[in-house]
């Protein structure tokens, strides 16, 4: 469990985030990776991720130009991990609002229910949530309501950011399509996943808001997923259900 394992964090001004972060995550028990994609931090968050690279041969490097959305640095950093033949690859935060102690758990339900994508669930059987206003938690639970109701995707917390994808899954949702790139990102990555019929476990998990820096939250980011919703739903035929899974040999 956990061979050819990645963790890819994006990050914008994570200077202070990224050494514990990745310390964390290495003292794991089990042979894992991470990448690190920088969106040209100007507080020096890309010369800190170099620093940590050149002292952990775990760690990994992906500069960007520039800051261009968290839709966008994942999607370099799943083209770069499929490139390296990683079989599995982790949505992570740098802000510690995802524990990295749960990443065993995704692994494991990876394994048992044979998923395509295993998704970090704030609200399967309760809520999970910690320092957020209350305004905050319930845009995100309506949120979650909202996707349900228009694509019938019964995914407990489709807009959450602690993800696991199998190399299939990322291979086969045609991500140089992907056009989504802020909150929708992880509804649209989701939704293509399930209605291809491939599986999904969730696992429950506590989020914790950040303590230090900035949300990256913003109104833009809530209308553009406000819209993507209805988008996936029409390219999906209008249907509420997942296609019949079609054998690949991924």
């Amino acid at each position: 469990m956990g061979a050819g394992t990645l963790i890819i964090i994006p990050t914008f001004n994570e200077r202070d985030n990224l050494p514990p972060i990745i310390r964390r995550i290495l003292e794991l028990p089990i042979p894992l990776d991470v990448l690190v994609v920088d969106d040209n931090s100007p507080d020096g968050t890309g010369a800190v991720a170099d620093s940590l690279a050149a002292e952990q041969s775990q760690v990994h490097v992906l500069h960007r130009a520039e800051k261009n959305g968290l839709g966008r640095a994942y999607l370099a950093g799943f083209d770069w991990a499929l490139k390296h033949d990683y079989e599995f690859v982790f949505e992570m935060d740098a802000d510690f609002s995802h524990n990295p102690a749960d990443i065993p758990r995704f692994l494991e339900a990876a394994e048992k229910e044979s998923a395509d994508l295993v998704v970090g669930s704030r609200y399967r059987d309760g809520i999970r949530v910690i320092n957020w206003p209350l305004n905050r938690l319930l845009l995100s639970i309506t949120a979650a309501k909202y996707v349900q109701v228009i694509t019938g995707m019964s995914v407990s917390d489709p807009t959450g950011g602690f993800k696991c994808f199998r190399r299939r899954a990322l291979a086969a949702i045609e991500l140089g399509t992907v056009r989504s790139n802020g909150y929708s990102f992880q509804i649209e990555l989701t939704h293509r996943v399930w209605r291809r019929g491939m599986t999904i476990a969730e696992v429950p998990i506590i989020f914790t808001d950040r303590f230090q820096g900035t949300s990256k939250m913003s109104p833009a980011i809530v209308r553009e997923a406000l819209w993507m919703v209805w988008k996936l739903w029409i390219e999906h035929g209008l249907s509420r259900k997942p296609a019949p899974l079609a054998t690949t040999n991924q």
